[in-house]
C-alpha cells in the first residue's frame, strides 16, 4: 500500500510471535545483558520476579511483525523517527505478541510530490490482550502517481 492508501483512521493487525526463554536470553546476551534479562537467579530476585525480555527485543519483534504484515513495505522510503515509546508491562518467556496499528496522521510532502509522511501508532499486545508496549512511528511513503496524484 502507498501513502494514498493509508488515510487517518486506517487500521491493521499483524500476525503473532511467541518469545521463548532462549530467544529472550539470546537477544539480551548480545544487545541488553542486564541481569533480569539473562540470569534466572538475578531475575528472580529483581522487581520482575523472573526473566523478562529486553524492551528493545519487544520493539524489534513488533517491527518485524509489522514488516511481515506487508502493509506499507512496497512504498517505504524510510523513517525520520519514532515517538512516545512506552513499555507498559514486562514480556515474559512464553508470551505471544501481536501488533494493532492505526494511522494517526498523514500529510503529503510539500516539497516532494512523490511522497508523504504517515504516522502510525503501534500497540503491542500479549496473548491476554494486555498492552505491553506502545509507540508511534512516522513513515515516509511513496505516493501513487499513475492512478491518484496526476
Amino acid at each position: 500500500m502507498y501513502f494514498d492508501d493509508l488515510p487517518v483512521g486506517y487500521r491493521f493487525e499483524t500476525g503473532a510471535r511467541t518469545l521463548d526463554l532462549e530467544a529472550i536470553t539470546g537477544f539480551a546476551g548480545t544487545w541488553d545483558p542486564q541481569p533480569f534479562h539473562v540470569d534466572a537467579e538475578a531475575a528472580a530476585a529483581s522487581p520482575y520476579g523472573g526473566i523478562i525480555a529486553s524492551g528493545f527485543h519487544t520493539l524489534l519483534t513488533a517491527f518485524a511483525l509489522t514488516l511481515e504484515a506487508d502493509v506499507w513495505n512496497e512504498a517505504s522510503m524510510g523513517s525520520p523517527g519514532m515517538d512516545d515509546i512506552r513499555w507498559r508491562r514486562p514480556v515474559r518467556p512464553g508470551d505471544t505478541l501481536r501488533v494493532h496499528a492505526e494511522v494517526i496522521a498523514a500529510a503529503p510532502s510539500i516539497s516532494r510530490a512523490d511522497r508523504g509522511r504517515t504516522t502510525i501508532r503501534y500497540d503491542v499486545l500479549n496473548q491476554d490482550d494486555e498492552q505491553v508496549m506502545q509507540y508511534s512511528a512516522t513513515h515516509i511513503l511513496k505516493r501513487k502517481y499513475e492512478s491518484d496524484s496526476q
